[in-house]
This record gives C-alpha cells, sequence and structure tokens, in this order.
C-alpha cells in the first residue's frame, strides 16, 4: 500500500494515486477504538484515502485533552490498533508525529528527537500504510535544524515512507525544504481567511512577510511548481463549518461550495491531491465540550455534512481521466477575471477540464485544437452527474454558460476528444 512519487503526482502499485485527505487531528487523543472504526469506515465509504491525524497534539501534565497519557503504552497500543485497522480497510494515515506546538514548547526537541524517532520506527515498522506529514502548523524557518534533522533520521531509518510537511497558515513546505532530499512532496495550507482577512492582527498573523494569496490557493500551487520539480498539495484549505477567519463569532461560516472551490481550484492547477476538513470532525467535537472556531456540530453529525460527502465526485472524475498527463492552461480563457470568477483550466492527452465557481458565461480559446473533436459535458460538483451538452470541432472559441442551481451555482466544462 506504500506510495511513491512519479514526476508531480503520486502512485501506489504503480498505478497513479490521487490523494483525497480528510483532516482528524485529534483521532487518536480523543476516539475510542470502537469510535474511531465508526470514523474510518464513514470515510472510507465516502471515497477517502488519506487521514491525516496526530500522535502528540495537545498535552499538558503527562496527558493529552482527552485524558489519555502517552507514557502509557496502552496509549500506543490502541494507536497501533487503530492504523492496523485503516491498514486493513485500504487507508493511508498521514501522521504527524507531533504538533507543531510540541516543539514551540520545547516539549519536542534537539536533544530528545532522535528517542522519539527511533520510538516511531519500531513502533509503526509493522505498518505499510503511512506517510508522515512533519511540521504541523508550524513555519519551517523557525525550527528548520530540528525538522531537518528528524525528516533526515527518518528517510535514513525507513527510506521507503514518503515524508511531506504540514505548515502554518496561508505558506507553503517548499519556502523551506524545497532543497532537502528527505522530503517527498510539499505541502501548503491556504488557510481559512477571505480576500479581505489577510492581515487580521490576530495570534496566527505571521510576522514574516511571505508570498500570501488569499483564497486563490491554485496560486500556491503555481508558487511550488516555480521552486520545484516535486508534487504539492493544499493540506489545510478552509473547513467546512468552521468560521471564515477563525476567531470572530458574527462572521458567516465557511460552507460546502466554498470547500469545492479550493479543491477544484489547486487540482486543475496540477495539484497531486487535495485534503478537506470539517471543523466539528478535526477536533472531533461532542455537545458537552466547549469547542473552537465557533462548532456547531457533534462530530457523528458533522460525518454527514454535504461537503464531505461530495468530495468523492473530486476524485472519481480524475481517476476517470488520464489526468497524470494535465497541465494547467489558464492562457486558453479569453478576457479572464480574477477573484471569484477565476476559471481555472486543465488540458490532458485527451481532455480538457473548466471549473466555473460562479456559474457565469467564460469562453476558451481553442484554434489549437480546430482539429479535434470533443464531446462536451457540464458536471454538477454536488451530485458528480453529467449531462451532455454536444459534439464541437473545427471552433476556434468556444463560449459557455451553464444552467443555474438553486442554491449554489459551480460547474465542471468537461471536453472529451472522441477518438
Amino acid at each position: 500500500m506504500r506510495l511513491e512519487v512519479k514526476g508531480n503526482y503520486l502512485y501506489k502499485n504503480k498505478a497513479p494515486f490521487f490523494w483525497l485527505g480528510d483532516t482528524a487531528w485529534l483521532l487518536f487523543e480523543k476516539l475510542s477504538f470502537e469510535e474511531a472504526k465508526l470514523y474510518l469506515d464513514n470515510r472510507k465509504s465516502l471515497g477517502f484515502n488519506v487521514i491525516q491525524c496526530v500522535l502528540l497534539h495537545t498535552y499538558k501534565d503527562g496527558y493529552t485533552c482527552a485524558g489519555k497519557s502517552p507514557h502509557l503504552k496502552e496509549y500506543w497500543e490502541e494507536v497501533q490498533k487503530i492504523i492496523e485497522y485503516a491498514q486493513n480497510i485500504g487507508l493511508i494515515m498521514g501522521i504527524l508525529p507531533m504538533w507543531g506546538a510540541m516543539v514551540k514548547n520545547n516539549i519536542i526537541n534537539e536533544q530528545n528527537i532522535d528517542i522519539y524517532t527511533d520510538f516511531l520506527i519500531r513502533l509503526f515498522k509493522p505498518f505499510d500504510n503511512i506517510v508522515w506529514v512533519l511540521g504541523g502548523d508550524i513555519r519551517g524557518d523557525e525550527y528548520f535544524s530540528l525538522y531537518n534533522h528528524f525528516g533526515k533520521r527518518l528517510k535514513e531509518m525507513d527510506p521507503i515512507r514518503l515524508i511531506t510537511f504540514h505548515p502554518f497558515g496561508r505558506t507553503g513546505s517548499y519556502q523551506w525544504f524545497k532543497d532537502c532530499d528527505w522530503i517527498d512532496f510539499h505541502m501548503f495550507q491556504s488557510g481559512h481567511r477571505r480576500y479581505d482577512q489577510v492581515n487580521l492582527n490576530a495570534w496566527d498573523d505571521k510576522l514574516i512577510q511571505d508570498d500570501v494569496f488569499g483564497e486563490d490557493n491554485y496560486k500556491y500551487v503555481r508558487k511550488n511548481k516555480s521552486l520545484t520539480p516535486k508534487p504539492c498539495l493544499d493540506g489545510e484549505p478552509s473547513y467546512e463549518g468552521i468560521l471564515q477567519g477563525l476567531h470572530d463569532l458574527s462572521q458567516p461560516y465557511w460552507k460546502d461550495y466554498d470547500v469545492r472551490r479550493y479543491a477544484y481550484w489547486s487540482i486543475l492547477e496540477g495539484a497531486c491531491g487535495f485534503t478537506y476538513g470539517n471543523n466539528a470532525i478535526m477536533q472531533f467535537h461532542r455537545k458537552e465540550e466547549i469547542g473552537s472556531y465557533g462548532v456547531r456540530e457533534e462530530w457523528k453529525e458533522a460525518l454527514h455534512m454535504p461537503g464531505g460527502m461530495q468530495m468523492q465526485h473530486l476524485k472519481n472524475l480524475m481517476l476517470s481521466l488520464d489526468f497524470t498527463t494535465g497541465v494547467p492552461c489558464p492562457e486558453m480563457v479569453l478576457n479572464p477575471k480574477p477573484f471569484y470568477e477565476y476559471i481555472p483550466v486543465f488540458r490532458g492527452k485527451d481532455f480538457i477540464l473548466c471549473y466555473d465557481y460562479l456559474g457565469k458565461e467564460f469562453s476558451l480559446d481553442l484554434k489549437k485544437f480546430k482539429k479535434v473533436k470533443f464531446r462536451c459535458f457540464w458536471i454538477n460538483p454536488e451530485s458528480g452527474k453529467r449531462k451532455e451538452i454536444g459534439i464541437i470541432e473545427g471552433k476556434e472559441n468556444l463560449t459557455v454558460k451553464p444552467e443555474e442551481r438553486k442554491f449554489s451555482n459551480d460547474w465542471i466544462l468537461m471536453l472529451v476528444e472522441e477518438k
């Protein structure tokens, strides 16, 4: 089940692997084994193939937030049991050894990181469904020496497992580790802010000025490609059911159609996958708890929220095509517009995909394809259903406008070459 990198994409058993992740940061800390089974079975049924979770996230006085003690072997035995169950049902576990706060608070440091690394290698040696995800909402330049050493040691001791890095909000691991051999693919965190919330002067603002792209998460993919040939993906976009900007309870919540936009924008720019997140699930919120970021649902209820149920349509679409041949072609859009009117175009060996977030009319330059016959479809990203709209051939330009839906109006235009 182990993954490997070829070019800009991931592969499993020599076949293209489309990373469709779910965010389950507190899975090990808060769920019993039976609860974990329920969660994993649900995500498997919805097409997710990667689960991102943390071994040590919240830690105080020797205990996690749920009262479990990592000092006891029972904690690690249950972790192993959960990973084994995930392996048996075909799920990859994107394991963060420790959240960034563990490093900031000097619980994990350069004096004990080798001990922890050796422990992890021994503990998880039986499993072939693990990808190491270093970091955890932290800048790589702040603790470069520790993470560079950690990555090198993991790769030396277990060279087959892939390694990536989950960075701080609105940054990408390519900023610090692009020249490091131990990192196999990159993650960026486009984050949870609107265009007008880039600088909120909140606790999670960056003190260092980087390239900040607001909601334009496809620009992180472009930046990655300009710096390194290694694959990349959005490891933390805006979560479904989380406050826009995180902090202000008067702000609206990100919804399913927002999540879809982040997914399609980054994938059609050439990302190797996408990680979905849900506010209630990532913290496994229960009604008796005081949750974070304005959480409203319990985690079991959130398993059935629409955004999470719709992600499988993206994966199924990409796997139905030879997506590893694809390249972004934004220049094909005539009279391109910014912000929510942006139309990404992704051209493969025998297909063209476009994503129209607002469902507005747009035009494509098809001069290079005058001799190609295309069968055209509109695809509803909520349901995955396709509607054929005809065959085109010999056109220099194509102008299209989808029909309108009631609550959201994003659409995928697919052109498939007729052989």
